[in-house]
């Protein structure tokens, strides 16, 4: 079938939750994609932060492979092999005690919201206790996730959400300490926030927040579903701040493509849930983490961290270069590989003109660019990149 008649038949089947942009992905190849007229698309998207190792890599493909001739689902009245190693790793790289495997993000902040509640519950009996969630945040889209999006926009037409939350500003320490009250059982953000303008926290705001968690008795949240697995130049975002949340959720690059995320606990948090607290059909099955395995494995193998942090930072310099060349983009900003470019008009029309010039980008809000590549993505890649937007900047400036 041709670009045309495929979307139409998208459009006549799917529930229209999703603008999408006007091709058909067919292939992957290593950083680049290709649509099924066979154009192909330099990738800066990653599948919004998720395919962390490029496509088409041959040793995850075999992994895969090999695991679906094994045992693809067993449910969680059994252990398997995969789901057991892979807690394991999961453990060792983020300083927490204990994983509970879900299907998504979503689902892992979910998890996380029940446990800080379960938790508090065990010390006081009471179930109306309270949680602080950030202003422009994003968590996902399920009735808890919403509840914590610090966005007004994503939650009207779904309320009543659940109650007791309070939203605070990032990095601002007193606008938290406006919010706690004796009911305050957690305390939720994204180290760097993503949808809500690709802004890192402040190390003195960190601090901050953990001191004052640990003086109140109040749990920690940390969300590393987009900022996680080495996109900011280490495994998760925390370390490079020295502040370890009680409580943290985990997901896209976890599995590389494979629908996959956890929740992970220190052990005093995570004994909280006990049997009949919380489940899932499919979440730890031998075949996603089979995937998280892998990941894990080539992540060590291949120093993807470190990669992270050399091509980051030369990716910073490159969007500053274009924040110094022309007055509509506003600020270059982020950690590692995951940043954004704010500009002083919506970022829309740049976006269709770059998939025009072969290249796939994504925004976060309506005049932010966000780039959050594939982590194997080479300083040459960066150059094909920025060239492709600074005839796209360079045009615009042109016609205004």
């Amino acid at each position: 079938m041709t670009t045309k008649e495929y979307i139409e038949e998208a459009e006549q089947h799917l529930i229209h939750t999703y603008n999408r942009y006007q091709i058909v992905l067919e292939k992957g190849e290593g950083v680049y994609l290709y649509d099924v007229d066979g154009k192909k698309y330099l990738d800066f998207a990653a599948g919004i932060a998720v395919f962390a190792l490029g496509y088409g890599n041959k040793e995850y493909n075999d992994a895969l492979k090999a695991q679906v001739d094994k045992l693809l689902h067993t449910s969680n009245l059994y252990y398997n092999v995969p789901a057991v190693e892979a807690a394991k790793k999961i453990t060792k790289q983020s300083g927490m005690d204990r994983v509970f495997f879900t299907n998504s993000g979503t689902e892992a902040i979910e998890g996380a919201i029940k446990l800080a509640r379960k938790y508090a519950y065990i010390k006081d009996n009471s179930t109306d206790h309270e949680i602080i969630a950030m202003n422009h945040s994003f968590h996902g889209r399920s009735i808890g996730a919403l509840s914590v999006t610090g966005n007004s926009k994503y939650q009207e037409a779904f309320k009543p959400l659940m109650g007791g939350v309070k939203f605070a500003d990032f990095n601002n320490l007193e606008s938290i300490k406006a919010q706690i009250t004796e009911k305050t059982c957690a305390i939720i953000m994204e180290p760097v926030q993503g949808e809500g303008g690709l802004y890192p926290a402040k190390k003195e705001f960190l601090e901050g927040v953990r001191d004052l968690c640990d003086k109140k008795g109040i749990l920690l949240i940390f969300d590393e579903v987009q900022c996680g697995m080495g996109r900011t130049g280490s495994m998760f975002a925390w370390q490079q701040y020295g502040v370890k949340p009680d409580i943290m959720a985990m997901a896209k690059a976890l599995g590389c493509g494979v629908p996959v995320g956890a929740f992970a606990a220190k052990e005093e948090v995570a004994k909280a849930l006990v049997p009949g607290d919380h489940g899932t059909t499919y979440g730890g099955n031998p075949f996603a983490c089979a995937a998280v395995n892998e990941v894990f494995r080539q992540f060590e193998e291949k120093n993807i961290v470190g990669h992270v942090k050399v091509v980051g930072e030369y990716l910073h310099k490159a969007l500053k270069g274009l924040e110094k060349k022309y007055d509509i983009v506003k600020e270059a900003r982020g950690i590692g590989l995951m940043q954004g470019l704010e500009l002083t008009i919506p970022a829309g029309d740049i976006i269709l003109k770059a998939l025009d010039k072969g290249l796939i980008l994504i925004t976060a809000g309506q005049n932010i660019i966000r780039f959050v590549p594939p982590l194997v993505i080479t300083e040459a890649n960066v150059d094909e990149m920025v060239a492709i937007l600074d005839n796209i900047l360079a045009e615009i400036k042109v016609s205004i």
